[in-house]
This record gives C-alpha cells, sequence and structure tokens, in this order.
C-alpha cells in the first residue's frame, strides 16, 4: 500500500523521516495528475508547491498554527494533507472538494482565496487578533510573485512590517503569474531569485560566530556592520527587510530539507518574516513544466500524453479575434489584460502588435485608470477583465473613468455563472453595479455576432465608458435570433400575432428564454421574446414595444436585486405602465463549483424551470 493513503493526515507529518518526506512528494504528485487529468482544475500551481507544502504543514502544524493561500487555487496539497484525501476525487465537483479554500469544508482552511494578494491582509489581521487575545500561534501567508503586482500587497507590508507579530510571509517565486509574470517587480525578483547562495553563507557565518567563546558589544556591532555589507554586495537593496521585515531566502523550493530549516529559522525569528521561495510551476509533469500557463487551469486532458481536448470555439476566442482585426485598421486601439492574456483571447492581439498590447499583472485597479490615461492621450483602450476581477476596480471606474468621463472599453469576459470555480468566480455583479456609473452604456451579447456589433458600438458610437460582457465558452443554439441583424435589441413573435406575455431577457440565457416560450407557445400560452443587446441605457423603443403586453417576465442570468430587471421595471412604471410585471434573476449570488448548466437549474434559470414558473404565475 501506498504511504500516502497510511497515514492519519496531518497528525503523522511531523513523524515522517527524510525517505518518507521525499515518497510521500512523488505520491502527492501523482495524485494530483491523476485526480486533475479526471476532474479538471488547477494542476500546475499545485504541482509547484508540493514540497513547500509538505513543508508547511509541517513546521506549522493545521491546527495549531494557519496557512493562507494566495491565490487559493494552489491549495489543492494542503487539501490532500488535511483529512480530504478519500473525497479528492469530487474535487470542483457539485457538493465535492472546492478548487479554491473553503472554511466552511474546512477547519483548516482558514480563509477563502478565489482573488489574489489577499492572503497577506488577512494573515496580518488573523495575527494581530492572536497577539490581542494572547495565543501564541503563527499565521503563514503563502504569496505568489504574480500576486505581488497587486497593490494590497504593498498596503499590507506597510502595515504589517512595524508589528512584532508572528505573522510569516513565504514568497513563492515561480515567474509566473498565470502568464509570465511581468514588470519591475518581476525582474527584482528574478534577480534575488538567482542568489540562494547568500542564505547559506549567512548560516555558515552564524555556525561560526557560536563557536566564538566571548563576542563584546563592539565586535557584535562590527559582525553585524559585516553582515550587512554582505547582504548589500549580495542584493544592493531589500524591498522587505526595509519594510521591516526580517528575510530569509532565497531558498530551492524543490529542496524538502532546506525547505524545513528555513521555515524553522522563520519560527525562531519572531515575526514578522518573509521567506522567499523559488519554484517551478508544474514541477515533476513535463508537459505542464514546459507551458505552465496551459496547464494553468485545464479541464480533463490524456495524463500520459498531456494532451487536452481540442479547444472549441469561444466568445473569448472571438473577442480575440475582432480586436485584432479592428488594431488592423484602426493605430489608436489599444489592449489592456491583467495576466490573462491566453484566458481573454488576447495572445494574437500580443502577437501583432505588442507596442499596443499591455499586460500590467495582478493589478485591476491600475489597469482601469491606466486605462483612462490612454483614453485621455487619445487612444482607444479596451480593458479585457473576467468579471469577477472586475470587482476588484469599481473605485477606479466611478473616480477616473465616469466622472471625467473617459471613453474606455471594457471587455467582460466570464460574465454570468462560470460553473466549477465556484462562488469566487461567479460573473453575476457585473451588469448590476456597472449600471450604476453615470454616463456608462452595458451591452451583452447573445452570439459571436451580436459581440462584434457590440464591440463597434462600444468603440465608435458611444463617448464615455462601456462594457461589453459575455459568457464563458460558446455561443448558445439561438438559430431564428442569430439570423437576425444584431441591434440594441430584437423582438421575436412566436405566434402568428402578438401574445400576452413578453419574456425579456439578454446574453446567452436568451437562448433558455426561447425555449421556454416556445414550449410555452406549443401549451397554449401565448408567449414572445424581447431580447436585449443594449442592456444600458435601455433602449426606449423597446420600453415602448414591451409596454404593449399586459404580462411581463424579466430573466437575466445576474443579480435580481439592482439588476437590469429592476431597471426595466422601473422604467416601465415611469412610462406609466399598469401591467403584471415578474422579476426573476438570481438570488443566491454565491453559487458554489457545479457545471454551468447544472447552475442554471438550480437558480431555476433554465427552460424547463422557466416554463414552471409561468405556469406558477399563471401567465
Amino acid at each position: 500500500m501506498d504511504l500516502l493513503h497510511t497515514l492519519r493526515l496531518p497528525q503523522d507529518l511531523r513523524r515522517l523521516n527524510p525517505r518518507q518526506q521525499q515518497l510521500l512528494c512523488q505520491e502527492l504528485r501523482q495524485q494530483l495528475l491523476r485526480t486533475v487529468s479526471h476532474t479538471g482544475g488547477h494542476l500546475a500551481s499545485n504541482l509547484g508547491v508540493v514540497e513547500l507544502t509538505v513543508a508547511l504543514d509541517t513546521i506549522f502544524p493545521p491546527g495549531q498554527d494557519r496557512v493562507i493561500w494566495d491565490v487559493g487555487h494552489q491549495s489543492y496539497v494542503h487539501k490532500l494533507l488535511t483529512g480530504r484525501l478519500d473525497r479528492f476525487d469530487t474535487l470542483r465537483q457539485e457538493g465535492g472538494v472546492s478548487g479554491f479554500p473553503r472554511p466552511s469544508e474546512s477547519p483548516y482552511d482558514a480563509f477563502i482565496g478565489g482573488h489574489a494578494s489577499t492572503a497577506l491582509s488577512a494573515a496580518f489581521g488573523f495575527a494581530r487578533a492572536d497577539t490581542l487575545r494572547g495565543e501564541p500561534r503563527w499565521t503563514v501567508a503563502v504569496v505568489g510573485d504574480g500576486a505581488f503586482a497587486g497593490g494590497m500587497v504593498y498596503e499590507a507590508l506597510n502595515n504589517a512590517g512595524r508589528s512584532r507579530d508572528r505573522l510569516v510571509v513565504v514568497l513563492n517565486n515561480n515567474d509566473m503569474s498565470i502568464s509570465r509574470s511581468v514588470g519591475s517587480l518581476a525582474a527584482y525578483l528574478a534577480k534575488k531569485r538567482s542568489s540562494e547562495g547568500y542564505l547559506n553563507l549567512k548560516e555558515q557565518v552564524e555556525a561560526a560566530l557560536k563557536r566564538v567563546p566571548v563576542v563584546g558589544p563592539e565586535v557584535r556591532d562590527l559582525l553585524s556592520e559585516a553582515k550587512g555589507a554582505v547582504r548589500q554586495l549580495v542584493y544592493h537593496t531589500n524591498l522587505f527587510e526595509d519594510f521591516g521585515f526580517h528575510y530569509l531566502g532565497p531558498v530551492d523550493g524543490h529542496d524538502l530539507p532546506a525547505l524545513l530549516r528555513v521555515l524553522a529559522r522563520a519560527k525562531g525569528e519572531g515575526g514578522p518574516v518573509v521567506v522567499q521561495v523559488n519554484t517551478v510551476k508544474g514541477k515533476g509533469y513535463p508537459y505542464a513544466e514546459e507551458n505552465p500557463a496551459a496547464f494553468h487551469g485545464v479541464g480533463p486532458f490524456d495524463r500520459q500524453s498531456g494532451q487536452r481536448p481540442a479547444s472549441s470555439h469561444s466568445f473569448s476566442g472571438e473577442f480575440g479575434r475582432w480586436m485584432a482585426e479592428a488594431a488592423q485598421r484602426d493605430p489608436r486601439i489599444c489592449a489592456i489584460t491583467a495576466a490573462m492574456a491566453d484566458g481573454t483571447g488576447l495572445q494574437p492581439f500580443a502577437q501583432r502588435f505588442p507596442q499596443r498590447f499591455y499586460d500590467v499583472g495582478i493589478a485591476e485597479e491600475h489597469a482601469v485608470t491606466f486605462a483612462c490615461g490612454l483614453a485621455a492621450g487619445g487612444m482607444l483602450p479596451v480593458f479585457a477583465v473576467y468579471s469577477t476581477f472586475l470587482q476588484r476596480g469599481f473605485d477606479q471606474l466611478i473616480h477616473d473613468a465616469s466622472i471625467q468621463p473617459q471613453h474606455v472599453v471594457l471587455g467582460v469576459d466570464r460574465a454570468g455563472l462560470v460553473g466549477e470555480d465556484g462562488e469566487t468566480h461567479q460573473g453575476v455583479f457585473d451588469a448590476a453595479f456597472l449600471s450604476l456609473l453615470p454616463g456608462a452604456a452595458i451591452y451583452s451579447p447573445a452570439s459571436y455576432r451580436d459581440l462584434r456589433w457590440a464591440l463597434d458600438q462600444a468603440l465608435y458610437h458611444w463617448e464615455g465608458l462601456a462594457a461589453v460582457r459575455y459568457p464563458r465558452g460558446q455561443e448558445p443554439a439561438l438559430p431564428e435570433l442569430c439570423q437576425l441583424d444584431p441591434a440594441p435589441f430584437t423582438h421575436q413573435l412566436l405566434g402568428p400575432e402578438p401574445g400576452e406575455l413578453l419574456l425579456v431577457s439578454y446574453g446567452r440565457q436568451c437562448q433558455q428564454v426561447w425555449q421556454a416560450a416556445r414550449t410555452l407557445n406549443e401549451r397554449g400560452r401565448r408567449a414572445d421574446l424581447l431580447k436585449l443587446t443594449q442592456i444600458w441605457p435601455l433602449p426606449p423603443e423597446a420600453l415602448r414595444l414591451a409596454k404593449r403586453y399586459p404580462k411581463l417576465l424579466f430573466v437575466e442570468e445576474g443579480i435580481q436585486t439592482g439588476g437590469m430587471g429592476e431597471h426595466f421595471s422601473a422604467a416601465l412604471s415611469a412610462l406609466g405602465y399598469r401591467g403584471r410585471v415578474w422579476l426573476h434573476g438570481i438570488t443566491e449570488p454565491f453559487q458554489p463549483a457545479m457545471p454551468a448548466a447544472r447552475a442554471l437549474e438550480h437558480c431555476r434559470l433554465d427552460a424547463a424551470s422557466l416554463v414552471a414558473l409561468a405556469e406558477e404565475y399563471d401567465l
């Protein structure tokens, strides 16, 4: 029987000898490959932290100390070591093990972590609370070098460096965020990455000093100055010590004995401490080592060959193609991404127009204001960003994009329910919060033709902030509607003459609404469909058309409170509408991991549920 399945975890970790520790790391990698090749998930990042996680959970025992992961998609090994081995094959499945830390799933998951650059702030809060309560426990934040592009990290460093709390920051430096890390900080860390010999030299000097019988104050001061001079010679400067942290490293993140030594030493420093660990993303699986970005987040794949199913056409890919075509025609167009060049479909743009492509790293706030500066300078910037990450730039959207205003276009990817990534990544808030911004326009295409039309409208037919929001994956099957020319809205009769009920929706949700309307007509309930592509400002003619119907059902794949349905209903009321209106959106926005189709059913947004609702309301 293999070692992993014979251990009582996490208790037995501290009882393993060096040979058993190495064997455990091998088995953990095999378990990751077996599971993720079947379920999909974040592979390369977890393969890169196997030794680090074993070392952390050995030196900082779970239940006694705590580890906070930034970003949480690198926590799979921690889950395997803290009681979830027997359920790990349910990873990212409905009712199964989450792909991110989830405190409700295990007491060993201290803090949820789906967005980068947050762990250090949370960890300092935990450590400070322990100090105030007199609890002698340690808090560790594991932060990737890519997350150090985010400003929150420096706000936390500035605050925490003045404390004496039991806080350790492990800087997991693998030269990657999702794509390769970019910017001056990445270059700084890369330079430090090559200085692993400094820690060994420091340890050798200190060991030699311990053998000196008596060291007086003058000698001690001289040695301290000498040690500083060596550090200055190797590093020239040390950002973390300037912030007030003890600094240890860099250390090879795949040398388990070295990791155990440096983490034990960090625990003896008294805090706060930064430990720099150099790792290889995808370690131990050649296909992932060679192409870590491709194996960052994957669907099921063949473990032996590394082959993944051919990627199908998607909204992201169509967006990227349109951007490259438009940039060929218009030299003012610039593209911005926050470490998501592959995910947002912008790689073709980056290859063809490198001078107009900007990967700012995991720094969405900066991306928004940078786009505003480009716009003020006469360019046409398009910021492609996942809906869940756009939330991080809300202040900048108000202050920098709306007040002035500036003509910035947002390509809001992964809008709506996203499936297996779960509650931290659901894109259900964007339509509601973007509609709050004065002067903003929002488009929500249901098809690729709609998407191209919407991007053209946003760039060339609107003056302020404009957002084009589209879902993950392929366009839905909407044959009749897709044959119509794109427009701000499309009205479709499903019978020979207008019915009594009008179903109103936007985006890919129109597929389910269209199917529901057909079923209702087959059952003798006359229903028509109004498909909005421009969802804000609401097209006046669409409102006047809707006013003719005595019954309206507004359906949206977004939050109901503050959503477009409420805006639509209020606008109709202002026009004197006296018919019956029902709003149906998402009332439980933090949906856990499950396939997107199943999430639609859970939110009663699938066609069958919509038919049942219409019959329940007697529409």
